[in-house]
Order: C-alpha cells, then structure tokens, then sequence
C-alpha cells in the first residue's frame, strides 16, 4: 500500500453526492490523499444545482465528468465510499466500505442541495481525520465501516 491513501466515492450517476464529496475531499486533504470517483450507472454531465451549491463554497467541480465505475479503479483504491447505490455497487474483498446514507440531489433546488452538501463536507472531514490517524485502511483496528 502506498503512502498516500486512495478514496473512491460511488454513487448511482456520479453526477452529484459522489463529485461533491471528491470535491471536499480535494480541497481539504491539500493533496495528501488520491481521490476517485465513479458511478453504477452515469450520467452525461455534472448536475448544475451540485456545481453551483459547490461553487458558493469556493470549490469548482466544473472540469469532473461522471464517469462508470470499472474494477481497476475500485482495486486501486484503500477506501470505497458508497452512496446510494444499494446492490448497483460491487464489493471488492480487501476494501474498506463506508455507506452515507444521503439524499440524492438529483431534481432538487439549490436550497435542498445545501445540506446535501454541508453533510457530506462532515463525513468527509471525519473521514480525513480516519486517514491521517491511519485508521481508514483495511487491516487496522478501526477499519469499520460507519453510518452516519
């Protein structure tokens, strides 16, 4: 395993929960920490209200395109972040899996995508307090996975 921990953040069409959530983690890890995302099932493009509430935080997403979740990926990466995607995401041996319970942003107004977004920076500031602690890797004492 390298020294710089790898996430990867799944949800259905990788067009809002999980692309906020590699966002955050982006902007807070400072380039310590890989970060991926994928989809089950992807959309064609971002969904604007995500990139909008992510903007008023002063995170551009705009450059992310959703892309579909593929193996290598997933096997390239310490930590898989689940959201929403029930049976449609895989389970590779080895991985440590988280499962956020957040509602999907998709058809939902900039009001509604705010605490979409304020909760997933928590779980993503918590899990990067896992990782520095090195205790998000599988293998380690505290390498459960939680619901928030």
């Amino acid at each position: 395993m390298s020294a710089k921990p790898s996430v990867l953040f799944v949800c259905v069409h990788n067009a809002g929960r999980s692309q906020m959530a590699a966002g955050w983690l982006r902007h807070l890890a400072g380039g310590t920490v890989e970060v991926r995302s994928a989809g089950s099932a992807p959309a064609d493009r971002l969904n604007p209200v995500v990139v909008e509430a992510m903007r008023e935080v002063g995170i551009d997403i705009t450059a992310s395109t959703p892309r579909r979740l593929d193996h290598a990926t997933a096997e390239a990466s310490d930590v898989l972040v689940t959201m929403g995607c029930g049976d449609a995401c895989p389970v590779f041996p080895g991985k440590r899996y988280l499962d956020w319970q957040l509602d999907d942003p998709a058809g939902r107004d900039l009001a509604a995508v705010r605490p979409i977004r304020d909760a997933i920076r928590a779980r993503v500031e918590q899990l990067l307090i896992e990782l520095s602690a090195g205790t998000a890797r599988p293998g380690t004492d505290a390498g459960h996975a939680s619901n928030h």
